[in-house]
């Protein structure tokens, strides 16, 4: 009996020893004194980010564009499912430096039919500036929701030097705290380094997954010309009514007509339509009653339906 428990006890102490040994293989071993070590490690466990093969992030490296539009769309899971396409898209299609069997052809595709507005001309190897960099963070924030930001300007040392077409997206990330200044610069022309780039997508992302974006805009619904619309009725026989249906006008060019009568359960419900003055006309700014009748059973209960569509 004593067999099968040593070798039990081998096996999960050879077990624990390579999940440590994976485990320290798979920390960077350059980001200890990191400013962004937090950020870069809740990226790393999520799967975003990945070191050189050799156990390095190279935190202080400036971020290439490849790399950058691979962390937007990984990061925020954008996509295009939704897209019906004539013909299967190519990076070609939208870049004149991306090739289409590059490995990240693909994330420049989603990126761009998102909105991203990342350049035509962009170099995949070169660098990213800052500002770009919180340009196409801004615009992935805005595909996942419509998100009410604090309306302030945040002054700083060099916004003179922030292209003007990324300024609004510079500003919503200071004011959400996604980006931060630096000695009272934000540096918007410098390249974006590794670190700086993984700060800010993983505040961007706390910032969707923990900000309820505000709901969708209701269409706001006709306001009606006629107010006080009311329903009356009179015995008209010994068998029938007449069902009135009255409402005031601001002027005698309006007018009223039913629309229809639904019987149901005894109830004869009756919704009106209205009839909308001659745009040619002139008529005295005078309120006026206007008026629609029809003749059911009495038999059945007249109910105001409403106005009809």
């Amino acid at each position: 009996m004593k067999k099968p428990y040593k070798s039990l006890f081998v096996l999960l102490a050879a077990l624990l020893f390579a999940l440590t040994a994976s485990g320290s293989a798979f920390a960077f071993n350059d980001i200890q004194k990191d400013a962004g070590k937090i950020y870069i490690e809740q990226l790393q466990k999520k799967g975003l980010i990945k070191g050189d093969g050799s156990g390095m992030f190279k935190p202080k490296s400036a971020l290439t564009a490849q790399s950058a539009v691979l962390l937007i769309v990984n990061g925020f899971g954008l996509n295009i499912d939704n897209i019906r396409f004539i013909k299967e898209p190519k990076a070609s299609d939208y870049f004149t430096k991306v090739k289409d069997d590059a490995y990240y052809a693909k994330a420049f595709i989603i990126a761009n039919l998102n909105g991203l507005e990342i350049p035509r001309d962009i170099d995949p190897n070169g660098k990213v500036t800052r500002e770009q960099f919180a340009h196409w963070i801004f615009k992935a924030i805005s595909k996942k929701g419509d998100y009410a930001w604090i309306e302030m300007y945040q002054t700083f040392k060099d916004e003179d030097k922030v292209t003007q077409g990324y300024m609004d997206s510079v500003q919503k990330l200071l004011i959400g705290k996604i980006a931060t200044l630096d000695n009272g610069k934000f540096r918007p022309k410098d390249a974006i380094t590794r670190s700086e780039a993984a700060v800010i997508l993983a505040k961007a992302l706390s910032f969707v997954k923990n900000t309820q974006p505000m709901p969708p805009a209701q269409p706001e619904q006709p306001v009606s010309p006629l107010t006080e619309v009311k329903l009356t009725s009179e015995a008209y026989g010994s068998e029938a009514l007449k069902v009135t249906v009255s409402a005031q006008a601001p002027h005698p060019g309006y007018g009223i007509e039913i629309a229809n009568v639904a019987f149901k359960d005894k109830q004869a419900v009756v919704t009106y339509r209205i009839i909308k003055p001659d745009p040619a006309a002139l008529y005295p700014q005078v309120i006026t009653t206007v008026k629609a009748s029809v003749y059911v059973s009495n038999g059945y209960t007249p109910v105001l339906g409403g106005e009809a569509q």
